[in-house]
């Protein structure tokens, strides 16, 4: 798919809350799909929920996109994805993963467990829900136990909000000038696999 029909494609916006740890890379996430939607001409917003979060505390982000300028700026309290980057919170109530969700929500869970086993979890009905092994993915491309990227990767199979290319583009435009070309292609390469491996119902 085109940048240009990319786009086109997004008649409504697009809310995202993210849901994950400290130090688990939902905020680098939120913010980074949002500023990556911007370079095939199209509006984001990505902010993290501030608050007194720590390294392995529960926190928030949310991601807007839109074809149009974006003028609301509130947190997003009934999400059409929910993205889960911590299995863990999907047992603890005062996580609010199904928070304002209804049977139009679409959750996207890093897990190596079906979305049936999920969907039972989570105790919604209607709703759509997949999962990835964001972590494992994560271990093998990058080494490193930050499932964000792949997330990410996940997130475009559900949602095309831009094509896979456009993201790596993304990729390799923000870090080449942070990282190492092997962290680089590490985070390549975790994107396209969990693209490709997403586990749908």
């Amino acid at each position: 798919m085109s940048s240009e029909n990319t786009a086109a494609t997004v008649d409504r916006m697009v809310e995202i809350r993210w849901h994950a740890r400290g130090g688990q890379g939902a905020k680098t996430a939120a913010m980074f799909l949002a500023e990556a939607v911007l370079d095939i001409g199209m509006f984001g917003q990505g902010f993290p929920e501030y608050g007194p979060e720590r390294r392995g505390a529960p926190m928030r982000g949310f991601t807007r996109i839109s074809g149009e300028p974006i003028r609301r700026h509130c947190m997003i309290e009934r999400p059409g994805f929910v993205v889960v980057l911590d299995p863990t919170l999907l047992d603890s109530p005062a996580a609010g993963v199904t928070a304002g969700t209804d049977k139009d929500t679409v959750f996207v869970i890093n897990t190596s467990e079906s979305p049936a086993t999920i969907r039972e979890k989570l105790g919604v009905k209607g709703a759509t829900v997949h999962t990835v092994d964001a972590m494992g993915i994560a271990l093998d491309t990058i080494g490193r136990p930050i499932p964000n990227m792949p997330m990410i990767g996940a997130l475009l199979a559900v949602k095309d909000v831009m094509s896979v290319d456009d993201l790596k583009n993304a990729l390799v435009n923000r870090l080449s000038s942070k990282f190492s070309q092997a962290i680089i292609d590490g985070n390549l390469a975790a994107v396209d696999r969990a693209f490709k491996e997403l586990v749908s119902e």
